[in-house]
């Protein structure tokens, strides 16, 4: 379906916790071309290994039917392995801003770098905003001006049709 006020050329896909897990999910997943960047926030990079370094297992357990050890899910269709962003990092094309919190422990900060490596090591533009003094959430006055005006340059970075 076609909408006439979406600019194809200046879509950009933004997400924090379970939406960060989704630009990870979408780098990998979405068509090509469909986003001309993404930022995840404090997101998951792999199922498996956010699920060991969590504050909290309930969702995930609810989410995936079980923990990821039992024999159920060692299958390839299982949620553990079918839905873990990590899976189709030789996919990830998508410019993407990661910005994650030193003190989350919902997503731990290995999540972040773990997603900035992938982007580096693929040769995908990318930016790693750290905040050391964060958790899950930006909650700092000078670091959401901070967080706001990095995600802002690097939306405009991305879709400013005047440069290309």
């Amino acid at each position: 379906k076609e909408y006439p006020w979406i600019d194809p050329h200046r879509v950009v896909g933004l997400g924090g916790s379970y939406g960060g897990y989704t630009s990870n999910w979408l780098n990998g997943n979405a068509p090509d071309g469909m986003f001309q960047a993404l930022v995840c926030h404090c997101g998951t990079f792999d199922m498996r290994s956010s699920y060991y370094a969590t504050d909290e297992l309930f969702f995930k357990e609810t989410e995936c039917g079980g923990p990821p050890y039992t024999d159920q899910h060692k299958s390839p269709d299982s949620p553990w392995n079918a839905f873990t962003p990590s899976a189709k990092v030789n996919d990830w094309k998508t410019p993407t801003l990661v910005i994650h919190g030193a003190k989350d422990y919902r997503l731990v900060e290995s999540e972040g770098i773990s997603t900035f490596t992938a982007l580096q090591r693929r040769g995908v533009p990318s930016e790693f905003l750290y905040l050391p003094t964060e958790n899950h959430h930006c909650l700092n006055p000078q670091n959401s001006m901070v967080w706001h005006e990095t995600i802002l340059k690097w939306i405009h970075t991305w879709t400013d049709t005047t440069q290309q």
